[in-house]
C-alpha cells in the first residue's frame, strides 16, 4: 500500500481525545499520514456561540476534509455535535467512516452515522485505509465482522 497523505475531520467527544493519537499512529502505522482538521485539545475551540462554533469553525474544517472519520465510543450516539458533523459532511458530499474505538465492545452508533455513514470498520489499520479511500462500503462490528444490513444511502436525482 503506497504512502498518502489524506486531509480528514475526525467526529468525536471531547472526552476521548485521547484516543486520537492512537488512531493517527495506527493510520500512519499502515502507511496513511493525516492532517486533521478536527477540534480537540490540542487544536481547542473557545468560542460560546453555538451558531459561531458551526459556521466559522466546524464548518470550513469539514468543508476542507476529503474524509470524515467518526471515532466511536458509547456516548457518541448521544452528542448532538457528532450528529451535526455528520450531516455537515453528508450535505457537501464527503466519505463518512465509522471508526471503532480500540478494544471496544460495541454500543450503538450515533443516527447520521447510521443513516448517511458509507462505511463503519474495526480497529484494523487496513480496513480503516480502505474504508476512507472508498475501497470498503460496509458497516462491521468492532471485531470486524459484518453488521446486520443497512439502509442503503440514497441521494437526491438532480
Amino acid at each position: 500500500m503506497a504512502n498518502s497523505t489524506r486531509n480528514v475531520f475526525i467526529s468525536h467527544i471531547h472526552e476521548d481525545d485521547a484516543g486520537l493519537g492512537d488512531l493517527k499512529n495506527l493510520l500512519k502505522k499502515n502507511g496513511m499520514d493525516i492532517r486533521d482538521g478536527s477540534v480537540n485539545s490540542e487544536k481547542p475551540n473557545n468560542a460560546t456561540s453555538p451558531e459561531y462554533i458551526k459556521s466559522q469553525i466546524l464548518a470550513p474544517k469539514i468543508d476542507w476534509a476529503s474524509t470524515m472519520i467518526v471515532y466511536i465510543t458509547p456516548e457518541t450516539k448521544d452528542s448532538d455535535w457528532v450528529n451535526w458533523e455528520i450531516e455537515r459532511a453528508f450535505q457537501k458530499d464527503k466519505t463518512i467512516v465509522g471508526v471503532w474505538e480500540q478494544g471496544s465492545n460495541g454500543c450503538d452508533i450515533p443516527e447520521a452515522l447510521e443513516k448517511y455513514g458509507d462505511a463503519v470498520v474495526g480497529w484494523n489499520g487496513g480496513h480503516i485505509i480502505d474504508a476512507v479511500n472508498g475501497d470498503y462500503q460496509g458497516f462491521n462490528n468492532p471485531d470486524g465482522t459484518p453488521c446486520e444490513p443497512q439502509p442503503i444511502k440514497r441521494h437526491a436525482c438532480s
